[in-house]
């Protein structure tokens, strides 16, 4: 098993230094050479993942690593997904090195099979955790696309033809994008929130224990809903929407890791 998620990291690798290197140079055989690569990673790590289920019974949140390697796999499946839609010119050279990260991340704590506490044998637990990973994936998507907003909003301010102007989508396209990733993810989130509290009912007895990984999750939560707010009601837009979807992920970061590190408190998985 340790061979086979070796595998697929060579896989994202090879992916990701192929879209970095065709965002430099701009070669569509190299274009289309990082997408194969980077459907290959994904097929083999969705064997993986079915595999250590079906052989050991790890779910995708059991522990640290299947955390970690699920929130890696849907973000490359949310960014296969929509592409299959939609086309953002470059994005895969933003998108796959944060994929490539996590997936270091996964191979750097253990990984092997861990028995699970009573309360972890949930489904509402396992649900709680899919929903709010899967959620997190396109929050993924809109972080770079912020950044990538930003990037393309600089050039164009400075009214010349810079590096990035030549090699990013229009910011039009990089603001649907934030649109369509948001419309996606939040009610992902919510649903992961409820289900998260469902499980504590049935776990703990309480809906809400006020742990610092429920508050954060709550104001990350609260981050995206007033983006949904301001851009459906307000019409907050573009470089707004950019920096906001950069300061959400930077949320959901905080509180799938920073919390467990700088406040503590226990949390079942990605802490």
């Amino acid at each position: 098993m340790e061979f086979l998620f070796l595998l697929v990291f060579v896989l994202y690798l090879g992916a990701t230094i192929t879209a970095m290197v065709c965002f430099f140079n701009l070669n569509q055989r190299l274009r289309l050479m990082a997408r194969t690569l980077l459907w290959a990673a994904a097929g083999l790590h969705t064997s993986y993942l079915v595999i250590r289920f079906v052989v050991y019974g790890q779910t995708p949140v059991a522990s640290q690593h299947e955390a970690v390697s699920f929130f890696a796999w849907s973000l490359a499946v949310a960014y296969l997904a929509f592409r299959w839609r939609y086309q953002v010119k470059n994005f895969a050279a933003f998108v796959l090195p944060l994929i490539l990260a996590l997936v270091l991340v996964a191979l750097s704590v253990p990984g092997q099979v861990v028995d699970l506490a009573p309360a972890m044998r949930s489904w509402w637990m396992q649900l709680h955790g899919v929903l709010a990973l899967l959620a997190n994936a396109f929050f993924a998507l809109a972080f770079c696309g912020g950044i990538m907003y930003l990037l393309q909003e600089r050039e164009i301010k400075r009214k010349r033809m810079g590096f990035f102007s030549a090699r990013l989508p229009s910011l039009e396209a990089l603001d649907n994008l934030n649109q369509h990733c948001l419309t996606i993810g939040f009610p992902l989130l919510t649903l992961g929130i409820i289900s998260g509290a469902l499980w504590g009912r049935q776990a703990w007895g309480d809906f809400w224990q006020w742990n610092p990984k429920e508050v954060w999750s709550l104001i990350t939560w609260l981050i995206y809903a007033a983006m949904i707010h301001q851009r459906f009601t307000v019409g907050w837009r573009r470089r707004r929407a950019a920096i906001m979807a950069i300061v959400g992920f930077c949320a959901v970061l905080f509180t799938l890791w920073g919390v467990s590190f700088f406040l503590g408190g226990d949390h079942p998985y990605a802490g």
